[in-house]
């Protein structure tokens, strides 16, 4: 069969499939490991924060860590090398991920505390539902991004109108409270306000007087209206999105991008318009 004009070609294209592919034996055995790597790499970090660990096998986790950095960079620029638009492999949404899961160990050379980050790794085993063949989960995956896409902008104007409600109620309440008690500034009466719109309600701060307790009441009796206000949009726009986009999709990852999550025919892919 004749290689598609701008595919990857030779070993190029080999690597290609073993790295970004879950349809042969030799992809899916490379996810694996890499989703047994990445779990076995996130459980190191996780041990090391813990004291009584630290200080017994320290040493023995930080070289579990960077063993598996150095893996996980040379599969970082493995993959660099199977694409033919690597900048679009890159900058997307795995790929940032796939830089993100290496930098922190580097950084940590200067900043030793930032070697925490590395938990980072966990949104790699995101790659699970192609590899298990769960298809279908990334298209409803998909609907939700599309839905929230469709939404930022109701929900931006929205989160506006919040702010400046908070600001207002916070300012009403320290005119009614009061430094003496506990109210001491606006920043602090926003800071209630905002505890008692999300309904977490610490209790740090609690109105004293009784205007202002009635006043906290029709604040709380808010907080569940703005709480239900950004679930209604996005649920709208969900179920718009999920009109039409129940149609099959592969495991066949862009030979120049790397994206997948592609309709089974389809012939191009949907992301940067290379033939699949």
């Amino acid at each position: 069969m004749a290689v598609t004009r701008g595919h990857p070609t030779g070993w190029r294209n080999r690597l290609h499939v073993i790295i970004f592919g879950a349809e042969t034996r030799a992809g899916k055995a490379f996810d694996l490991g890499l989703i047994a790597s990445i779990v076995a790499s996130v459980i190191a970090v996780m041990l090391d924060s813990v004291a009584s660990i630290h200080n017994q096998y320290g040493f023995q986790l930080r070289v579990v860590e960077w063993f598996f950095t150095i893996a996980f960079s040379i599969e970082y620029l493995l993959r660099i090398i199977s694409v033919r638009r690597p900048s679009r492999y890159i900058f997307s949404f795995y790929g940032l991920v796939d830089l993100l899961a290496i930098l922190p160990t580097y950084i940590a050379v200067i900043f030793p505390a930032s070697h925490y980050l590395l938990v980072i790794r966990a949104l790699r085993i995101l790659r699970v539902f192609r590899v298990l063949k769960l298809v279908l989960y990334l298209k409803e995956g998909t609907i939700i991004l599309t839905a929230l896409r469709n939404s930022h902008r109701k929900i931006t104007v929205f989160l506006f109108a919040v702010v400046t409600l908070v600001m207002i109620i916070g300012s009403l309440m320290y005119l009614i409270e009061g430094a003496e008690n506990g109210f001491t500034s606006i920043p602090t009466s926003i800071y209630w306000t905002i505890v008692t719109l999300t309904t977490v309600g610490y209790g740090d701060i609690a109105p004293q007087t009784v205007l202002g307790k009635v006043f906290a009441s029709i604040v709380m009796i808010l907080g569940y209206a703005i709480i239900a206000v950004p679930t209604g949009i996005v649920t709208a726009e969900m179920a718009l999105s999920t009109r039409g986009s129940r149609d099959e999709v592969s495991t066949q990852a862009c030979p120049a991008c790397g994206r997948d999550g592609h309709e089974s025919d389809a012939g191009f892919c949907k992301f940067c318009g290379q033939r699949l």
